[in-house]
């Protein structure tokens, strides 16, 4: 018995294995879009009527506007590399919330929030579209699926039940607000050094497929650096350091401008 277990745990590991587009990166995910993207949205609106919108209309036309573009993008390629069911599963939103924190987050399914703190950071449209790219690829490349996967762990059974009672769940509720980082205190806090690294060269080639400057996105992490003080915000204490995450972006952006062209020729 333990031996069928096993292989069967085995043979669910091997199917649920893919690559992450771009990067090539070996994922697992045991999540389904159709099982978690229903309880995203609902969290998302949750999150909205719980939280203050900001009435700043330029700061908020910027940030819908930027995540426009790169949703496109990233919607184009989707459409032009077999993803196209993958594609109709999005549903962009882009929301900037009333919050002093330095921080924005993204739930799967294209559900994004900027926080008023991290538009000073930003400066211009550009900048907006460096963490607009950032946090669009954290969506596309699934990574959040991937942390609700790893949190489950091998409460395999469990998943599909724990999703589907998300709104009568307080434990679940929490576990959301962990894993996704919804909320000032945690933020993007959620997401591994991985995810993030890789995040940060997927967001390089769709701020560049939608016609923004990738350059910008090596200056905004000067300027999170300069803005740090003595301790990091938050929004960088589990991240990679502002050095390595700079000198890896310098490193990428060469080839970041290059897939963005080939892309862009589909």
């Amino acid at each position: 018995m333990k031996k069928l277990i096993s292989l069967s745990l085995f043979m669910l590991f091997i199917l649920s294995c893919s690559t992450v587009p771009i990067t090539g990166r070996q994922r697992i995910n045991l999540v389904s879009d159709a099982e978690i993207l229903p309880a995203s949205f609902a969290q998302y609106e949750g999150f909205l009527k719980e939280n203050k919108i900001s009435n700043d209309a330029k700061m908020t036309n910027d940030v819908q506007s930027v995540g426009k573009n790169i949703s496109h993008a990233v919607d184009k390629f989707m459409r032009a590399n077999n993803m196209v069911s993958e594609a109709n599963s999005y549903r962009w939103e882009f929301n900037l919330i009333e919050d002093k924190a330095v921080n924005a987050w993204a739930l799967p399914g294209g559900k994004v929030v900027f926080y008023t703190g991290i538009m000073p950071i930003a400066q211009n449209r550009d900048g907006i579209a460096a963490v607009m790219g950032h946090e669009v690829a954290h969506a596309f490349a699934k990574h959040g699926q991937e942390r609700m996967t790893s949190a489950y762990g091998q409460q395999l059974g469990g998943i599909a039940v724990a999703i589907s009672t998300n709104n009568k769940d307080p434990k679940t509720q929490a576990l959301w607000g962990t894993i996704y980082g919804v909320g000032s205190q945690v933020g993007m806090l959620a997401y591994s050094r991985t995810h993030e690294t890789e995040a940060d060269k997927l967001g390089l080639v769709f701020m560049t497929m939608a016609g923004y400057n990738p350059q910008e996105a090596i200056n905004l992490w000067i300027r999170m650096s300069q803005g740090a003080g003595a301790a990091p915000p938050e929004f960088l204490s589990t991240h990679p350091s502002n050095e390595t995450r700079i000198q890896n972006l310098k490193a990428y952006l060469p080839t970041a401008v290059k897939l963005a062209k080939q892309y862009n020729a589909q």
